[in-house]
């Protein structure tokens, strides 16, 4: 008898944690995974936590409803703020972005020190700084809220996006930092910006993507799973992609292929009711 694939559910407030989703595309190609953009309620960074809570628990619902045996958030904002509330609401193992990236930061830093950037609600909560000092380390946390919306443009290279980075960079690794070796990047945009930034930080510094680390993450926690081990016997070679969004899907498929890196077909529009 064939062994059933893994289900892998990514939830984001958008296209970002596409970034996660290609992560683990290029890591974990044996599993089927469904992604959820909650695209008609974000930006998650100005709503309550309790808003943002609940939300997160519709769309971690939603998931397991699709067969999802694992969820992944995506999501900055959501991790920060609800991660206990989304674990605790639902059946299968959680695995949220920041964890991950602040202990692939400590792996590689040599003088404990570390940058972090990512957007306004991220650094307001405070969440990385508290995961990195858990591990003993010294962080810095700079919110960078151009970058974003410069991503979603497209100008992925342009000459402005390089100057306003710049002037972010320049910012968190002046006094104290000056020496830090890793920047951290907390939001699953800056991936997209990775070959910019390795431009314009200082030479000691190494860039920590979430996107992978939480990808290894998801590995790691396969592993402890049965289905995991015996998923290998089924000869399908494609994962299966289905991905959902609240909002227009011609923007979340136009949006979303910069995230992914190739075209995205199987998109439908899912209404979560307030």
């Amino acid at each position: 008898m064939t062994a059933r694939r893994p289900t892998i559910g990514v939830f984001d407030s958008g296209v970002g944690g596409l970034t996660v989703l290609k992560a683990l595309l290029e890591l974990i190609p044996d599993a089927d995974y469904v992604y959820f953009g909650d695209t008609a309620r974000l930006p998650y960074g100005s709503k309550s936590v309790e808003t943002v809570a609940r939300y997160a628990v519709e769309a971690a619902h939603f998931l397991e409803a699709h067969s999802a045996g694992l969820l992944v958030i995506a999501c900055n904002t959501a991790t920060a703020l609800a991660l206990d509330r989304i674990t605790a609401a639902t059946r299968v193992p959680i695995i949220g972005v920041i964890e991950p990236g602040a202990a692939a930061a400590a792996a590689v830093s040599g003088n404990r020190r570390i940058v972090v950037v990512g957007t306004e609600a991220t650094v307001s909560s405070h969440a990385y700084l508290r995961a990195l000092e858990a591990q003993g380390l010294e962080a810095r946390e700079k919110a960078c809220p151009l970058l974003v919306p410069l991503v979603e443009e497209g100008w992925i290279d342009h000459p402005v996006t390089e100057q306003v980075a710049r002037i972010y960079l320049d910012e968190a690794f002046a006094d104290g930092f000056r020496e830090a070796d890793v920047l951290l990047l907390g939001c699953t945009h800056y991936p997209l910006l990775k070959p910019l930034l390795h431009r314009i930080v200082p030479p000691q510094v190494k860039i920590v993507d979430s996107a992978k680390s939480t990808a290894r993450a998801v590995a790691s926690e396969l592993q402890k799973l049965p289905l995991r081990a015996s998923a290998v016997h089924e000869r399908r070679a494609l994962p299966r992609l289905k991905f959902f969004a609240t909002d227009s899907v011609e923007k979340f498929r136009r949006l979303g292929e910069r995230f992914l890196g190739h075209p995205i077909n199987d998109v439908e529009h899912v209404d979560l009711k307030e």
